[in-house]
């Protein structure tokens, strides 16, 4: 659900629904169906999409239902597997008529807590980033107008949706319906919050703590970017993937030279399973992209001071790579509650 934001998308978005970040309460969380782990702050929820387990229930429905695409044969979840963190195994995923997306699939674990959505950070609310992949030709390649007529011819939708919102299926229940499902994908249960949050001393094992030691290191510096409980500051760089890339990145909303090839930070949760990694799938395993930041990437002239070559040792990069998995949340990825 990445998309391919583009200026023109965002201020209509922006102007139909902005509703959306108006009046949203600082602690409006709930223990209803969602728990927000140790280490974790509250859940925010707009002030005109409050957590509801009716909207929970629709959202869920509509997150597996190729009825959003224009063939019917795409979902949210085609590109986003429970079972891979709701990120995908290929580095473009396919649309509709076997159409490749630009952009690899990131993972929708804790979207809950991001301030913006899309690589380039051009979508403000879960509520308007639905809308994108719908958009896009080589997503959903729809409209969210024909689809809620597809809705209301659906007994089932309809009763959902009254009883969740308590109008008939329409634009505002479709996208608030989604994101409210999306905001309880929340994991915070892996080995490394057991050990951090919850004490458990043998829940790492000796090279995942001394990798987890090199990664708070001031040698490699990983948590500069990667920091915070959700392992990501949000912010839009260039980790010097390429010499010269194709894709311009977040200047593709901005229109600025300067934000030619930044890409917002993502998060390392669940990373074991979220493979191919970076923007664009290229590297495809955690060991390549270890060795990507050993090595300090290539040499262009956008890539964040912060990349350096860490020169790390064969265990060093065994360690490091080992904490890294060790943020695989198992039990969120195998959750039933998260499954059609």
């Amino acid at each position: 659900m990445q998309g391919n934001c583009i200026g023109t998308l965002t201020i209509i978005l922006v102007v139909l629904f902005s509703a959306c970040k108006k009046g949203a309460s600082e602690n409006n969380t709930t223990t209803d169906g969602i728990t927000v782990p140790s280490g974790f702050p509250a859940i925010t929820f707009p002030a005109d999409n409050a957590y509801t387990s009716t909207r929970w229930e629709l959202g869920k429905k509509l997150f597996f239902d190729p009825v959003l695409s224009k063939d019917s044969t795409i979902s949210c979840a085609s590109c986003h597997s429970p079972a891979l963190a709701f990120s995908d195994d290929v580095a473009f995923s396919k649309g509709v008529e076997g159409k490749l997306g630009t952009r690899n699939s990131p993972t929708l674990a804790n979207v809950a807590y991001q301030p913006y959505f899309t690589r380039e950070g051009g979508v403000p609310s879960l509520e308007m980033q639905v809308l994108v992949p719908i958009q896009e030709h080589n997503e959903f390649d729809f409209n969210i107008l024909p689809i809620a007529e597809r809705l209301n011819k659906n007994a089932t939708y309809v009763a959902m949706s009254k009883a969740a919102y308590n109008r008939a299926p329409d634009p505002f229940v479709i996208v608030r319906a989604i994101a409210t499902f999306e905001r309880s994908l929340i994991s915070g249960n892996s080995a490394y919050d057991k050990y951090t949050f919850l004490e458990q001393s043998n829940a790492l094992t000796e090279s995942e703590k001394k990798g987890m030691d090199l990664f708070f290191s001031t040698k490699t510096q990983c948590s500069q970017c990667h920091s915070g409980f959700n392992f990501s500051n949000y912010a839009f760089e260039n980790n010097g993937l390429y010499d010269n890339y194709t894709d311009e990145g977040r200047r593709r909303l901005t229109n600025k030279q300067e934000d030619f090839a930044l890409f917002k930070v993502p998060s390392l949760r669940n990373i074991g399973v979220t493979a191919p990694y970076m923007h664009d799938g290229s590297i495809k395993t955690i060991e390549e992209v270890v060795e990507h930041y050993s090595i300090g990437g290539k040499n262009n002239p956008q890539k964040s001071k912060n990349i350096q070559p860490l020169n790390l040792t064969k265990t060093e990069k065994e360690q490091l790579v080992a904490f890294l998995i060790s943020l695989t949340d198992y039990e969120f990825i195998n959750n039933p509650k998260f499954k059609p």
